[in-house]
């Protein structure tokens, strides 16, 4: 029997549509029982787990990277709600599209039906007139939103949106349940592939499992292309050869948001803590994934300054260079001085010194009583500046011993800058102690 409404032709429509679906699309959980992953709020007795068996659910943000399963839970915790699941891509989706999903939900509602769960994907896309029109039905619970996006949520959503909603942040699927995941592929005949005969090795289904980097999604097309590129009605052996050819290389993750900081940061701070082979591996990973590199070399050039500084001044003329060279060549070629200057620095004794002066004297400058400049300081270069006493009493440098003589430079004399004793910073530590010698020398002379 048809459904209401069906004819013959909508029915088989409805039927090669679910046949074109790809495997990974087909191979989607329909239970909270056949998910992976995310065992960090979905595993016994953890919250979203504590939410949904006390039917108290409340609108979601799901963040993390592609294919770890962030639609799927979305649709799973429509079904398990009963709920209707409504789906909306925000760069697709206009204001009129979220009022009329809005105004159907409050009907049903008022009708004693169904709740309205409402998923946005990518929702960080929203602008902020179209995440405002969601603010009032979602704190009212008129929809259940749940947003889903590959960025940091508290940088790309609306504040007062999150303060409605419990974020919850999705972790790349580790190698042990992609690999399982594949195995239900192959051996699921409703939806998988269970109605061939397909062997899958040990060693390519792992292949898979790391080259995807922890997407379901990338596996589960690269088992389709392996399945489907290979002749059917015979046994389908898919071995490790198979498997590199489906995939073609690993897929590296990377966005423009979380995972952009967090590996310039662990890049810089394996340069600040001495460690070369973690400072060219989380580079080779930034490139890998595409990064510019002129971010790379600015934040090669901040390391230099910040956390070698005069304990090697050559590090900052090499992460110049670094900075000139790669404008000049571009990729691939401007990994070679990035790498250089990178571990260059990585290597260098390290001294923060003159950062912490300058961050000193700019606390100084912000926050206490501005210090007016000397007179014997001041420009002398115009006519009038003798009439007013501008450097009429500067003492030379040079036109004395050791090129050095006593005069004011900062009223009350503040130190900043303390050299350390790492690297060429001890040279002029020693040479700052023996100026200070120079003059008790030529006090007690004058006394």
């Amino acid at each position: 029997m048809f459904e209401k409404n069906q004819t013959l032709f909508t029915r088989c429509e409805n039927e090669n549509l679910k046949t074109a679906q790809p495997l990974a699309m087909r191979m989607r959980p329909r239970e909270l029982c056949d998910f992976i992953g995310q065992r960090q709020f979905l595993g016994e007795g953890k919250l979203l787990s504590r939410m949904l068996e006390a039917d108290r659910l409340t609108s979601l943000i799901f963040y993390g990277p592609p294919g770890v399963g962030k639609t799927s839970l979305a649709m799973v915790i429509a079904n398990h709600t009963e709920a209707k699941f409504c789906y909306l891509t925000a760069p697709a989706a206009t204001v009129k599209d979220i009022r009329e999903i809005i105004a159907e939900a409050k009907d049903r509602l008022s009708t004693g039906g169904k709740r309205t769960v409402l998923f946005i994907d990518e929702i960080h896309r929203f602008n902020k007139a179209q995440q405002d029109v969601l603010l009032d039905d979602v704190e009212s619970g008129v929809v259940i939103m749940i947003g889903a996006t590959t960025e940091n949520p508290f940088f790309a959503v609306n504040s007062p949106l999150i303060s409605r909603s419990t974020v919850f942040r999705f972790e790349s699927l580790i190698e042990e349940d992609i690999v399982g995941l594949l195995r239900k592929a192959i051996e699921n005949k409703e939806r998988g592939f269970g109605k061939l005969d397909v062997e899958i090795s040990a060693e390519a289904a792992k292949f898979l499992a790391l080259a995807a980097e922890g997407d379901a999604r990338k596996a589960l097309t690269a088992l389709e292309i392996a399945v489907l590129s290979q002749k059917q009605g015979e046994k389908i052996v898919i071995d490790l050869d198979v498997a590199k050819e489906s995939i073609q290389q690993k897929m590296t993750y990377y966005d423009s948001g979380d995972t952009h900081y967090d590996l310039a940061s662990a890049m810089q701070k394996s340069m600040r803590g001495s460690d070369p082979d973690a400072t060219v591996y989380w580079l080779a990973r930034m490139l890998a994934g595409g990064e510019d590199i002129r971010f790379i070399a600015r934040r090669i050039a901040v390391c230099a300054a910040e956390d070698v500084g005069n304990a090697d001044p050559m590090a900052t003329v090499l992460a110049a260079a670094a900075v000139q060279i790669c404008e000049f060549i571009g990729m691939p070629e401007a990994q070679l001085p990035l790498a250089q200057a990178a571990i260059y620095i990585a290597c260098a004794p390290k001294s923060n010194s003159s950062a912490k002066a300058v961050w000193a004297a700019s606390g100084d400058v912000k926050n206490e009583p501005t210090i007016p400049v000397p007179k014997h300081l001041k420009d002398s270069h115009y006519s009038a500046a003798k009439k007013m006493g501008h450097g009429t009493d500067y003492k030379y440098p040079h036109s004395y011993p050791e090129n050095y003589v006593k005069q004011e430079y900062l009223p009350g004399g503040k130190k900043y800058y303390s050299p350390t004793a790492n690297g060429y910073e001890n040279s002029i530590r020693g040479y700052l102690q023996k100026l200070q010698i120079l003059l008790e020398k030529n006090s007690s002379v004058q006394g």
